[in-house]
């Protein structure tokens, strides 16, 4: 599907000013302008980061009496529990408290619910096992704010909690002693998108800061705290781009035993964002996905290198054996958006006995990616359809199952992604009232926007300046990496790479020639022919082959031109 081409409203004047400022390249200075990082302090707090960049931890809500707490917890050596969540980023902040606690004096353990038998978050049997077991203190990591029920339960058993959360809070927060999330509606804390672990880090900073410990005391821990931010997908601005590029720094010297195990388990030649949302993050979540997630703490947390390389192995089967399972469910699921005729409606509802609870919202997001539209996978299980889904931008799925919350019997989420149960009597109406709602919100006219920095031409194509927008790294949500249009390209050569998975093309500028790839375009090979004029729109990138470094443009759209 081509996808329409929004060009930014380009500051030349700015562009200029910038570059000769810097002394940076206008293909960089323009990157710059179109992401609003103008001022001095912008600008060099975003290519060059410190440690001085972080916010007062104090000006969070209740970070105050957090700290007393554990101080309190501390000096009598009282039994303190870490109750978190089982995907990285809550396994990085239940690695990150418990290691820091551990330094502070204060042995601790944790709890991660099991995502196939109890879901995410609080729940009752839980605080029932830690009450048997005399804990006097919860501290909640990535999870906790919508807890009411499950926080005045343990208050009732004399259990205390701290909550540490980045989740929506609801109207009213639970009653916890102290509830720690910068989106609290009377949050006065300066930057609200923090991951659960990078909250976790601000508790540590703080908790550091009062023990005049020196600052190395919790920094040492950016390495993981990047980790679980980059994974998260949160927006990789302010302090969590303060976070993942100091962060990154370390992951390359790491000393954590697992972290570096699952480092050179990933094969990955360079240590960048890339790494650790395609590499170490899979991994990671499927031991959640699979029902094993205290191995993962468990290979952060070891010391031994022999262990963390068994626990790695061990990784390496779930995410393979997550994979065998996300490709038949995917492929069984193709099957009934064409034997329904699902691909030319405005929404994808399918359900199906056997299909992985764990697994099935990643089939529901390349479901979604290749349709582009709303789609909803539900596992039949005793009578009750357990499912995720996924969304496009410009229609919101939580508005949507909230219109339609007679149907459900719970649901969650947001805009993008959300998670609900309904009774298997109600799906087939819940079908029918999804794909009127989507029909009315008219999905079928959303376009995919590409979002293009600039119009480049040769002189843009420099193996310096290329190299030089690596400074925009690490490229995540909210930091994307640039997309560029090149225009009135003359096509050279073309052909389907790895069994015409993928598209190959060389293309010709006057008497230049620029290698393109188009990962998951092979079938377009048969839409183009040698000496088309096409306008292609990508990332800029090099290519090293055999000791020769290239430009090379990764596509993501390619037309006639015009």
């Amino acid at each position: 599907m081509h996808k329409k081409w929004k060009y930014k409203d380009l500051d030349k004047e700015k562009v200029i000013e910038i570059s000769n400022k810097y002394n940076i390249s206008e293909l960089l200075a323009t990157v710059m302008v179109n992401r609003k990082i103008l001022k001095d302090e912008d600008v060099n707090i975003f290519l060059n980061p410190t440690r001085n960049n972080f916010h007062d931890p104090y000006l969070l809500l209740d970070m105050e009496v957090a700290i007393e707490r554990i101080e309190k917890a501390i000096e009598n050596n009282e039994k303190v529990i870490i109750y978190g969540d089982y995907d990285v980023d809550g396994i990085t902040s239940i690695t990150v408290l418990k290691k820091f606690l551990k330094d502070c004096g204060l042995e601790v353990d944790y709890y991660i619910p099991n995502r196939l038998n109890e879901g995410y978050g609080l729940n009752k049997n839980a605080i029932d096992k830690i009450n048997s077991e005399n804990y006097s203190l919860i501290i909640t990591v990535d999870c906790g704010i919508s807890g009411i029920e499950e926080i005045e339960y343990a208050n009732s058993l004399g259990i205390e909690t701290i909550v540490t959360d980045h989740h929506e809070p609801m109207d009213i927060l639970p009653k916890a002693i102290a509830v720690i999330d910068a989106k609290r509606k009377d949050n006065k804390y300066p930057f609200k998108s923090l991951a659960g672990v990078g909250v976790v880090f601000k508790l540590i900073q703080a908790l550091g800061m009062r023990r005049n410990m020196d600052e190395n005391s919790y920094l040492k821990y950016l390495d993981i705290v990047c980790v679980g931010t980059i994974s998260d997908i949160v927006p990789l601005v302010d302090e969590n781009r303060v976070i993942a590029k100091l962060g990154l720094m370390l992951v390359k010297v790491t000393k954590n035993p697992g972290l570096r195990a699952l480092l050179n388990a990933s094969g990955y030649k360079e240590i960048n964002s890339n790494t650790i949302s395609f590499g170490i993050a899979p991994r990671i979540n499927a031991c959640g996905r699979m029902g094993f997630e205290k191995e993962a703490v468990n290979l952060f947390l070891t010391n031994n290198i022999v262990e963390a390389n068994s626990i790695t192995e061990n990784l390496n089967k779930y995410n393979r054996e997550r994979q065998d399972i996300e490709r038949r469910i995917f492929e069984e699921a193709l099957a009934k958006i064409e034997k329904d005729g699902l691909e030319n409606k405005n929404s994808i509802v399918i359900s199906s006995e056997n299909w992985h609870h764990g697994v099935i919202g990643i089939v529901s997001s390349k479901i979604t990616e290749m349709f582009f539209k709303p789609s909803i996978l539900l596992c039949l299980e005793d009578g009750i359809g357990k499912g995720s889904g996924r969304s496009i931008p410009g229609f919101d799925l939580h508005e949507a199952l909230t219109n339609l919350s007679d149907y459900l019997d719970k649901f969650g989420g947001h805009e993008m992604a959300i998670g609900l149960t309904v009774s298997e009597s109600k799906i087939e109406d819940f079908k029918r009232k999804f794909e009127e709602y989507a029909s009315e919100k008219e999905v079928d006219k959303i376009l995919p926007i590409l979002e293009i920095d600039k119009q480049i031409n040769l002189k843009d194509i420099r193996i310096d300046s290329v190299k030089e927008l690596e400074l925009l790294e690490p490229f995540g949500e909210a930091n994307k990496r640039p997309v560029f249009v090149y225009k009135n390209l003359k096509v050279d050569s073309i052909r389907a790479l790895s069994e015409g998975k993928h598209l190959k093309l060389v293309l010709r500028d006057g008497n230049t020639y620029i290698n393109a790839i188009g990962f998951n375009m092979g079938e377009l090979s048969k839409d183009y022919t040698i000496g088309d004029k096409v306008d292609i729109a990508g990332n800029l990138e090099i290519n090293s082959f055999n000791g020769k470094e290239m430009v090379q443009i990764n596509m993501k759209d390619i037309m006639i031109s015009y």
